[in-house]
């Protein structure tokens, strides 16, 4: 399980330095300028994601409720943690402390 945890981990970094890349070549600026900002949706994203229950499921049961007149239990909140989403904070850190520096004028501009 150890050796699984890590291939995500590095997976999931790849993943977003790959989408930071992207957005930074597509509005011309820093990988630096962009990284806490992906980082966030993807943290964001990955708890929608990997959250049962809340407003969204309560949402969708009411919506399938009134279609099919058949109500369903309700749910209760439930979030997944797993390396997934500690590597997207991870990265949304990094990319924070990085983005402070830039502004402070410790790392140089470009």
């Amino acid at each position: 399980m150890k050796k699984r945890n890590g291939l995500l981990f590095v997976l999931t970094l790849c993943i977003e330095a790959v989408i930071t890349i992207i957005v930074a070549s597509a509005f011309s600026v820093r990988f630096v300028e962009v990284m806490g900002i992906v980082g966030a949706l993807c943290s964001c994203l990955i708890y929608l994601l990997t959250s049962g229950g809340g407003p969204i499921t309560d949402f969708f049961n009411a919506q399938n409720a009134a279609i099919t007149g058949i109500i369903q239990e309700r749910e209760t909140f439930v979030f997944r943690r797993g390396p997934v989403f500690f590597t997207s904070l991870i990265y949304f850190g990094i990319g924070l402390i990085l983005f402070i520096l830039l502004v402070n004028g410790i790392i140089p501009p470009a």
